[in-house]
């Protein structure tokens, strides 16, 4: 790392409620990380170290388009999961990825990470399954009571996923998907999938397009 310069990050994600959810969570620590851009379906546009791919309703593994979140850049991608599978880890460094980053790590400890992944070294989980997220953490269907689990799944039915292909994405059995739909759309009041589409249009489950972009600063060059 440059002397005296904080890790330049970029924070990428389909939903702008949680890209900016971690740019906060990092704030306090700007003088070691700066988070430089924060972007839901558009590229990086500034020069950084590091880009931070937070997996909520994402491709995640194998699918995970390491060249195109670079676009040429010399930047490092970091996975940022609940999903801590050692195959899953393995695919997704295998795509290209410099590091993956367990979700339930708290502020601190997510910034050594990424200090560590961006002097060169790779930072990955010791345990695997998943991992609940910071209190903290946000994203759409919180202030819903829906958990973190239940809500990536109506956004992927929000997005016009079948069962099969969110079992797929989220490296979940159907047989789970379908208890953590029961379970949501209790919570949401309603039965029927056409009822719940309608309800994450209504409630932020669609994803955003969106680039927020920290001024230039002298070090950043």
């Amino acid at each position: 790392m440059q002397q005296g310069r904080p890790v330049r990050v970029a924070i990428v994600n389909d939903y702008e409620l949680v890209v900016v959810g971690v740019a906060a969570l990092l704030e306090p620590f700007r003088d070691r990380v700066r988070v430089i851009e924060v972007d839901s379906n558009l590229p990086v546009v500034r020069e950084v170290d590091v880009i931070l791919y937070d997996t909520f309703g994402q491709v995640q593994g194998k699918g995970v388009d390491v060249d195109s979140l670079v676009d040429g850049g010399r930047a490092k991608v970091v996975i940022y999961s609940w999903n801590l599978h050692a195959e899953l880890v393995q695919e997704s460094l295998e795509a290209g990825a410099s590091g993956y980053l367990s979700k339930g790590m708290d502020a601190e400890e997510l910034v050594r990470a990424l200090e560590a992944v961006h002097e060169g070294r790779r930072v990955v989980p010791k345990g695997g399954g998943t991992v609940n997220p910071r209190p903290e953490s946000s994203y759409p269907g919180k202030e819903q009571g829906l958990t973190v689990r239940e809500s990536e799944i109506i956004a992927l039915i929000t997005q016009g996923l079948s069962n099969q292909e969110i079992a797929d994405r989220s490296y979940l059995s159907i047989n789970s998907v379908k208890t953590y739909i029961r379970t949501a759309y209790r919570k949401m009041g309603v039965e029927r999938r056409s009822q719940a589409v309608l309800w994450g249009i209504q409630h932020g489950f669609q994803p955003d397009v969106v680039r927020h972009v920290q001024p230039s600063q002298p070090q950043d060059g």
